[in-house]
C-alpha cells in the first residue's frame, strides 16, 4: 500500500494538519505505510513528552500494568497515549489487538489515546513506525506516552533507543530472574518491576534479590542504579511507586544533561 497522498510530513510539522483524534489515527497509519516525518518534528516530539517503555517476556502482565499506569497518570490530570506493539497476523498483516482489548476501560476517556501497531515482521519488539508514531502523539498534545513492546527475549532491546525510561517487567515462577541475570536485559532496564506478587510474594522477593545482586556485579556505565520494585498490577499494588521511580529517573536524566 502506498502512503496516503492526503498526508505530507512537512505539512504536519508546520502545523497545517490538525492532529485531532481522527486525523491522528490516519497519520499513524500513514507512517506505518511508509510516510516520513522530518527529523526536526521527531526531535520536537521528544522534547514535548515523557516517554515510558514497557517491556518483558510474554505473560508477565505488561498490558495490565500499562492500564494501571494509565489510570494513575490520568488521576494526576495528564494526557496519556499508549502505543502497544502487537504481533502481526500472518494472514492480514494487521495487529492482533490483544492490548486494546485488555485496556478497554479507558476507551471513553478523551484524555487517553490507545493505538495498537502491528510489528509487521520488524525485530526488536517494536514496529518500524514506532518512533514516528511517538512524535505524532506528542504533537497531538499527549504529554505522557507509554510504548508497550511485543513480549521480548534477551536480544530484543530496541525500546531503549526511543523512550526516556525503560521499565522491564518480570514475574515470579517464570525463570525470569535467571534469564535477567544472564544477558543484556540488565543493560536496558532503568526500573525493574516484579509483577504478580499477589500470586507469589516470596517468589517475587527472590527475583528482586537476584536482580539486586546482578546489578551490583554489573553496574551501569552511565551511573544510574536501576530501581527494583515489587508490584501487583491486578491488585493496583505498587503502581504509584513505579511512577515515583519514573520521576526519579527523569530528574536524574535532567541533572546529568545539565
Amino acid at each position: 500500500m502506498s502512503p496516503d497522498p492526503a498526508f505530507d510530513g512537512e505539512a504536519i510539522a508546520r502545523g497545517d494538519i490538525d492532529l485531532d483524534v481522527g486525523t491522528l489515527a490516519k497519520a499513524i497509519s500513514w507512517v506505518e505505510d511508509g510516510g516520513k516525518l522530518p527529523d526536526p518534528f521527531l526531535d520536537a516530539g521528544k522534547a514535548k513528552s515523557q516517554t515510558i517503555g514497557i517491556t518483558g517476556s510474554p505473560g508477565v502482565g505488561k498490558s495490565t500494568l500499562t492500564s494501571a499506569l494509565v489510570k494513575a497518570i490520568r488521576k494526576a490530570g495528564e494526557l496519556v497515549a499508549v502505543l502497544a506493539v502487537d504481533p502481526s497476523s500472518p494472514i492480514t498483516g494487521g495487529a492482533l489487538l490483544g492490548d486494546r482489548i485488555r485496556m478497554q476501560e479507558h476507551y471513553l476517556d478523551d484524555g487517553v489515546y490507545i493505538r495498537s501497531m502491528g510489528s509487521r515482521g520488524h525485530l526488536g519488539g517494536l514496529a518500524a513506525a514506532t518512533p514516528q508514531a511517538i512524535a505524532l502523539v506528542a504533537g497531538a498534545g499527549f504529554t505522557q506516552i507509554i510504548v508497550e513492546t511485543v513480549g521480548v527475549g534477551q536480544s530484543e532491546v530496541e525500546i531503549m533507543k526511543y523512550v526516556d525510561t525503560v521499565i522491564v517487567i518480570l514475574a515470579p515462577g517464570m525463570g525470569d530472574g535467571v534469564q535477567a541475570a544472564k544477558a543484556g536485559i540488565l543493560e536496558i532496564g532503568d526500573i525493574y518491576v516484579i509483577n504478580k506478587s499477589d500470586r507469589d510474594l516470596a517468589g517475587a522477593e527472590n527475583v528482586a534479590s537476584e536482580l539486586a545482586r546482578s546489578i551490583e556485579l554489573s553496574p551501569r556505565t552511565d551511573g544510574w542504579k536501576p530501581e527494583i520494585l515489587i508490584a501487583s498490577a491486578q491488585e493496583n499494588i505498587g503502581v504509584n511507586e513505579i511512577l515515583g521511580a519514573v520521576e526519579n529517573h527523569r530528574k536524574w536524566r535532567k541533572s546529568v544533561a545539565g
